[in-house]
């Protein structure tokens, strides 16, 4: 498989990140801040989340699909920021996926 595509989306309030095949045209996985604080105790997890300023849940969002990617032995992407300008959330999100380990 060539390097899949890490397709960044956002809204007004939320941030969205997925990882395309292109070749087979099929999302290899998705990452929003809509799912940050669902894993663990969740009281405590959304009010910390909720709390935080926007930029900082897109740098999240870029670790927590990076930590996914690893465990699906996917290193190297390339990244489409979407028709968005490279600076705010859409940098947080690039800059949270290469301290999670991906290489653009």
């Amino acid at each position: 498989m060539a390097r899949p595509r890490l397709c960044v989306f956002r809204s007004a309030n939320h941030i969205y990140a997925q990882l395309i095949d292109d070749n087979k045209g099929k999302v290899i996985l998705s990452v929003s801040d809509l799912k940050l604080g669902k894993s663990s105790s969740k009281d405590k997890v959304e009010a910390k989340v909720v709390n935080l300023k926007k930029a900082d849940r897109a740098k999240q969002v870029g670790n927590l699909i990076a930590e996914k990617a690893k465990g699906l032995k996917i290193e190297k992407v390339v990244f489409d920021r979407g028709g968005y300008g490279y600076h705010g959330r859409v940098k947080a999100v690039a800059e949270g996926a290469r301290e999670g380990g991906l290489k653009f």
